[in-house]
This record gives structure tokens, C-alpha cells and sequence, in this order.
């Protein structure tokens, strides 16, 4: 008999044919949770997306459940202590999802320096009435190239940034829990202390995953050690004190501010948005690109599919598992 697998999103097609050849497969798109709750006790597998949580009670519920796979590099959105105490395996993934939104990153660092997103506007909205008007701008408009730029998380999206960085002439610096020696030669990176990264660095930019100790890592404190810096987010919402910000962005002492991500989603009204000048804000869609969705779709079923043939894969989020489920216990192809 194959095991059963539940999708709770759209995933690409390709992927999905994979999978349904090892599987039997069931794919609703966004359920509500009461749905979920009734019938996830059938399910060996589960595949989420960022927008689906899987929370204590549906893993309690999932009472053959032996795999979570998110598509998707965060997994906050999983109850991780939960699943880990009920000997379920979770995984993410990785890969060309960092390209992608390291590539983003850049971007949203760029228009925020140049204010392309607020031009661009400027344009469609006729206020274009001089070249005088713009080139007043001038000394308000910033180039990448020269910064010292800071990125706090050196994880794969990490490096991936701090080589487009590198490339745009800048220098880096980073913080993260351990040395990575690999993109301190390759970049010549410098680690440095979290609190001098923010002081030292003209660019901030946020590549880390949300964690109860990474909540609110920028604060109202660390962002006094901002004053006259840019900040981008492109890790998690929680990373950032949004009060704190958009009190520091009000005052003049952050000079601007770029996010994919928010403490909220998804952002309904914000005071960031009477900001234009200061800020540019993307719907968390740094990794929507064709490649880097197609990429994850595979991984996410390779990872599920890993564990069902007692292999353990690269990317599996809950290494302590092992210790409560083996992983012989959880083989079923």
C-alpha cells in the first residue's frame, strides 16, 4: 500500500506527477482548519506552504502523521516542539529559493537607495512637471556601490547576498551564531558583534529565520545604533519591532526602510504607508519566481519522500526526532 499524502497548496504540476508516483495524493488549496482537523488522521505525509500553519492540534490530530515538508526555507509556521515531541519529521528547503530572494534583496536595496519604486509613481501619478523637480532629489539619492553593508544571518540567502553585494562594490560585514569561514574568504566577509554590524554598517539587511530568540532583534534600542543607516528585511516579520521602526523612520533617524515581510500579513493598512519616500514594501513574494518554485516543489517531495525510504535528507529541520522516532520506524517505500 502507498502512503498517503495530503497538499495543501497549489504545487507546481511536475512536482506533484512525481510525487503521485510513490504516493497516493490528495491536494486541497488553502482548506480552512476545520477541514484539515477532520481529515488529517488518514495522512502519513503532509506538504505545506508559508500560508498554511500546522499548528499543536492538527499534529495531534495526525495520528499516522510521520512527515511535515514545507515548501519553503521557514518553517515558523510549523509548530516545530510539537511535531518533534510526536516523533514527526520536518523539513524545508533550500537551494535556488536563497538565489531568489538574495536577488530580491539587492533589489529592494537598490530601489530604496535610487527611490525607483517611489519614481515610478511619481511618473504615473503626472507630478513629473520639471527636470528641476527631480534633480532636486539629487542629494537625498544614494548608490549601492561604497556602502558597508551588514547582514545579520549567514545562512545560503546570507552568502548569496553578500556575493551580489561583493559584486556591486561594496564591503561586508555579518553577524550570525557561528564564523562562516567559507564567505569570510570568498567575499572577504568580517564577523562582527551584533551590536557593531548595526553601528558600523550603512545597510542592514535582515537574512534570518524567526526564532524566539531572533523576535524582535531589531528593537528601539538597536535601532538608536541605526541612526542615519537603511535597513531591508527579507528574512521574517517578527525580526522587527514595526512600532519601534516606523517611530524611528518618523523621527529622521533611520533613513529608509525595505521589506518583503511583515509582523502581520497580510498588511492591511500600515502608517509605512504614507511613507513613500522612505520605504518600499513587497508583498512576501521574494521567492516567487518560476525557477525557484519549481526547485522547491521537488525538494519539498524529495525530502518526504527521503524519509518514507529511511533516508535522511539534508534539509530536515528537527534533527532530534531521531531520537524519538527513528528513522526505521518511519520507512513505508
Amino acid at each position: 500500500m502507498k502512503p498517503k499524502v495530503l497538499v495543501l497548496f497549489n504545487m507546481k504540476s511536475e512536482p506533484l506527477e512525481l510525487l503521485k508516483q510513490y504516493c497516493d495524493v490528495d491536494v486541497l488549496v488553502y482548506p480552512e482548519k476545520e477541514k484539515i482537523l477532520e481529515i488529517i488522521g488518514e495522512y502519513d505525509g503532509l506538504i505545506v506552504s508559508p500560508l498554511n500553519r500546522v499548528d499543536k492540534e492538527i499534529i495531534e490530530k495526525g495520528e499516522k502523521l510521520k512527515v511535515i515538508s514545507t515548501h519553503s526555507a521557514g518553517y515558523d509556521h510549523i509548530d516545530l516542539e510539537a511535531a518533534t515531541e510526536k516523533g514527526i519529521y520536518v523539513t524545508k528547503v533550500s537551494g535556488v529559493l536563497s538565489e531568489a530572494v538574495a536577488e530580491f534583496a539587492v533589489g529592494l536595496t537598490i530601489a530604496l537607495l535610487r527611490k525607483i519604486a517611489y519614481s515610478d509613481k511619481f511618473v504615473r501619478r503626472g507630478l513629473w512637471d520639471s527636470h528641476r523637480t527631480v534633480w532636486g532629489w539629487y542629494k537625498r539619492v544614494e548608490t549601492v556601490y561604497g556602502k558597508k553593508v551588514g547582514i545579520l544571518g549567514m545562512g545560503p540567502i546570507g552568502k548569496a547576498i553578500a556575493r551580489r553585494m561583493k559584486a556591486l562594490g561594496t564591503e561586508i560585514y555579518y553577524w550570525s551564531r557561528s564564523r562562516k569561514e567559507d564567505i569570510e574568504k570568498e567575499v572577504s566577509a568580517k564577523w562582527l558583534p551584533l551590536e557593531e554590524v548595526l553601528k558600523q554598517s550603512d545597510i542592514v539587511i535582515l537574512a534570518l529565520p524567526s526564532t524566539p530568540e531572533t523576535y524582535h532583534i531589531i528593537n528601539e534600542e538597536r535601532l538608536k545604533l541605526m541612526e542615519g543607516k537603511y535597513l531591508i528585511n527579507i528574512g521574517r516579520g517578527s525580526l522587527v519591532d514595526e512600532k519601534a521602526l516606523i517611530k524611528a523612520l518618523k523621527e529622521g533617524k533611520l533613513k529608509g526602510f525595505a521589506t518583503d515581510v511583515y509582523e502581520k500579513e497580510p498588511l492591511q493598512e500600515s502608517e509605512l504607508f504614507e511613507m513613500e519616500w522612505e520605504t518600499v514594501l513587497t508583498p512576501h513574494h521574494a521567492g516567487l519566481a518560476k525557477e525557484a518554485m519549481e526547485d522547491m516543489g521537488f525538494q519539498a517531495v524529495n525530502n518526504l519522500l527521503s524519509i518514507f525510504r529511511g533516508e535522511i535528507p539534508e534539509n530536515l529541520v528537527n534533527k532530534e526526532v531521531l531520537k524519538i522516532r527513528p528513522i526505521e520506524e518511519v520507512k513505508l517505500l
